[in-house]
């Protein structure tokens, strides 16, 4: 019996459009695909009970291989009455007297701008999951800065996001366990990474970038530089010349010239 092949992603991450090809090219290998925690994604992957994780870097490398995917913009989310709703972004240095409803060492940029009084109460917040934070932004009682898939994923109307200039976007990765040789990875990396179903089996890559495949190569262009046809060219001519002109003779060497040099 085959082991189960699980995937998870954090909070934010969609990996549907890559599960439906998986679904369409492997359609004798299903994969168990489920969400989890931001916390726990590392953890499930070390323990064996989760074969491929899409995370949110950078993460501890150490016995795992880890290739990025794509960035996402970063967004605050606050009350829809709070006065950046009124614009288009907001730059976090705009945020330095808001209380920040998450450890601040999750946006060191406005740590690293706030006032000691906003910082003081930030780091005095009860821990909080993103969608137990973002109610007690509706209140009007705090902010938070995420990236744009997590606001969209505790969207409520009561509570508006824009984007944020000054912090860095966060970054999703796709990682797995070195010592895990099952095959399925390399199937899932392909997909993830674009390739075709062609590609993807290995019929592409026996042939080295830049090579032509066994018995495809080009001859020489006639008639170019210095190489054969070149040469036949002023053998052609070299004996039209020693024919003197004499009908049939002449004639043939300048056809043999054609087919050899301007083939």
């Amino acid at each position: 019996m085959t082991d189960a092949f699980r995937i998870e992603f954090v909070p934010g991450v969609t990996p549907d459009k890559w599960l439906r090809v998986w679904a369409r090219r492997m359609p004798d290998s299903p994969v168990d695909a489920g969400p989890v925690d931001d916390g726990d994604a590392l953890k499930h992957l070390r323990e064996g009970t989760a074969s491929m994780a899409l995370l949110r870097l950078p993460v501890d490398k150490d016995g795992l291989h880890v290739i990025p995917l794509y960035d996402e913009m970063p967004v605050v989310v606050v009350a829809k009455e709070h006065a950046a709703a009124a614009f288009d972004e907001v730059g976090v240095a705009d945020l330095s007297d808001e209380v920040l409803l998450q450890d601040p060492a999750e946006v060191p940029e406005w740590a690293r701008v706030a006032t000691s009084e906003a910082r003081e109460r930030s780091t005095s917040m009860p821990p909080m999951t993103t969608k137990q934070a973002i109610s007690v932004v509706a209140s009007g009682s705090g902010i938070v800065i995420v990236p744009l898939s997590v606001a969209r994923l505790h969207h409520r109307k009561d509570v508006v996001h824009r984007p944020v200039t000054g912090v860095a976007p966060s970054h999703i990765g796709l990682a797995w366990r070195v010592d895990d040789d099952d095959p399925r990875l390399e199937a899932f990396i392909g997909i993830v990474r674009g390739r075709t179903e062609r590609s993807s089996r290995g019929s592409s890559s026996d042939t080295p970038s830049g090579s032509a495949s066994p018995g495809s190569q080009a001859s020489p262009r006639a008639g170019s530089g210095g190489g054969p046809g070149r040469t036949a060219r002023n053998a052609a001519r070299s004996r039209t010349q020693r024919a003197g002109g004499k009908g049939g003779k002449g004639s043939s060497s300048s056809s043999r010239g054609r087919r050899h040099g301007r083939r």
